[in-house]
């Protein structure tokens, strides 16, 4: 096999396909626990760990999550019209897991998974204290799809923890041990490669020790 002169990895043997029937085979994909209700007097707020959730604009900020019409949280969204996105980090794992195969029916799930409700910016739902980003969202357009009900939101308002914030005012989300969902198993987000557009990034001119970078060649048309 020839070498490869674009930079990019030659094809090779482990390329080789096989034929699967359609599915949600999409991974990784993060994983967040929803706030939800608690907007009613009397109403208890709940949660829902969902996997299906993802941005789909930027001005203005937008994203969305897919709930089962089945699940309790699903009217609880649909009644209120708002929801926030808990990014949990790996410390959470146990608690997220819970949260997906309980029903808020028959559990306060805050109480029970040791999470703690706090105040939104914007919303009457609480966000989760514990979880390092908050993402306050109101439901713009929802979409039956079939087996999920995709809801469309807006970003109204995000809360960071300071622990996550650098000296120079930088959010530090490599520090913080988020979870991502593949294939039904739980993992946690690792080293970093690069950053976006490294690709096309241009390597630093050389400067020889003890002296002034070296002059380019001038070129005539």
């Amino acid at each position: 096999m020839e070498p490869s002169t674009s930079g990019f990895p030659p094809a090779s043997a482990a390329n080789a396909k096989l034929s699967m029937k359609p599915s949600t085979l999409l991974s990784p994909v993060p994983v967040v626990l929803v706030s939800c209700g608690g907007t009613q007097p009397g109403e208890r707020p709940n949660l829902i760990t969902i996997a299906w959730a993802g941005t789909v604009c930027s001005e203005p900020p937008m994203l969305s999550i897919s709930v089962r019409p089945e699940r309790h949280s699903y009217e609880l969204i649909r009644s209120s019209g708002e929801f926030v996105v808990n990014v949990p980090t790996e410390r959470h794992a146990r608690a997220v897991d819970w949260c997906g195969v309980v029903s808020g029916r028959d559990e306060d799930k805050f109480a029970k998974a040791g999470l703690t409700p706090g105040k939104a910016l914007h919303l009457r739902t609480p966000i989760v204290l514990e979880c390092p980003i908050n993402i306050e969202c109101k439901v713009r357009q929802t979409l039956e799809l079939g087996s999920h009900v995709m809801f469309v939101a807006e970003v109204v308002g995000i809360q960071v923890s300071q622990s996550l914030m650098t000296p120079l005012n930088r959010l530090a989300l490599e520090q913080a041990g988020l979870l991502a969902y593949a294939h039904g198993h739980y993992y946690v987000l690792g080293r970093q490669l690069d950053h976006f557009g490294f690709s096309v990034r241009k390597k630093p001119v050389e400067t020889p020790r003890g002296g002034r970078p070296p002059k380019r060649k001038e070129t005539r048309a």
